[in-house]
């Protein structure tokens, strides 16, 4: 179960890569948020923590590339 979270980690890594360019920060909403809640509660029922720890550090750094785009209100 942690590796499933870790891979649902890294795709959502690579979607808030894409995220930070400009005119491009709607790929958090719609590819990075998606796979870092699976990973996180995929990584929550894994007995390892990785994978839960690097999903909910994906999704701080969405919503702060939200927040600072105009995303979030």
């Amino acid at each position: 179960m942690n590796t499933i979270s870790i891979l649902f980690g890294i795709l959502a890594v690579l979607g808030l890569g894409l995220g930070f360019l400009p005119l491009l920060g709607w790929t958090n909403w719609f590819v990075t948020l998606p796979l870092g809640i699976v990973g996180l509660v995929v990584g929550a029922i894994s007995k390892e923590r990785g994978g839960l720890i690097l999903c909910a550090v994906v999704l701080v750094l969405a919503a702060v590339r939200l927040l600072l785009g105009g995303g979030i209100i």
